[in-house]
């Protein structure tokens, strides 16, 4: 069996949209996902109000919190550690982010590496200790994510997906399929175990739409 869980999710907490988390969640509940993050630009305590949302929806789903942090370089997504009580300051060099989120044991995931203005490219190559590459985003242009995928391959990582959805029909558009189910307790630890892929289910649309037989990432 396979666990399917949206890494990157935004809401009004966020400051760019005014998206009802709850909404959110009841779309992934509607998709059958077996959970999503929410990932708000620049604070992890800017997440903190779906944690009531657990109490209310944690029989139906997982509802995990991050962090987009906004590097030098680009966009990471963060899990495992509070970032607003590190001491990194907001657009510090994407190494120092490593560096500390590291050493709390948390993760860092650089997201949609390839996008223009706020991914950090091909200066990742140079970067170790990053966990994983956001792989396939839903905000994304289709060669974006393929560059992306193939610079996981290059680097020997995993890559995830996520929908980074700003309003609640697009959660979902792209997901992480876990091998092993996530809690809260081994969230972080699976995402360093490496044992999923990332998903673009806009593909899988696309194919069933046509009526083809076959699924190719």
């Amino acid at each position: 069996m396979k666990y399917r869980v949206d890494l990157h999710v935004h809401s009004r907490f966020s400051g760019d949209n005014d998206s009802d988390p709850e909404d959110s969640i009841i779309r992934a509940i509607g998709l059958g996902l077996t959970g999503l993050a929410f990932t708000e630009h620049y604070s992890y305590d800017a997440s903190a109000p779906v944690e009531a949302l657990r109490q209310k929806y944690g029989n139906a789903i997982a509802i995990f919190r991050g962090v987009e942090f906004s590097s030098e370089e680009g966009h990471c997504l963060v899990f495992g550690v509070d970032t607003d009580r590190l001491s990194v300051a907001r657009h510090a060099h994407v190494e120092e982010l490593v560096k500390a989120v590291n050493e709390w044991g948390g993760v860092v995931i650089p997201s949609h590496p390839y996008r223009k203005g706020s991914g950090a490219g091909d200066m990742i190559r140079g970067i170790g200790g990053i966990c994983a590459v956001e792989g396939y985003n839903g905000c994304n242009m289709n060669c974006f994510n393929e560059q992306a995928v193939a610079l996981a391959a290059a680097l020997n990582l995993p890559f995830t997906g996520g929908s980074d959805a700003h309003f609640p029909g697009e959660v979902g558009s792209c997901f992480t399929e876990f091998e092993d189910r996530p809690t809260y307790d081994n969230f972080v630890f699976l995402l360093q175990a490496g044992r999923y892929r990332g998903v673009d289910a806009r593909k899988i649309s696309r194919i069933h739409h046509f009526g083809q037989a076959t699924v190719r990432d």
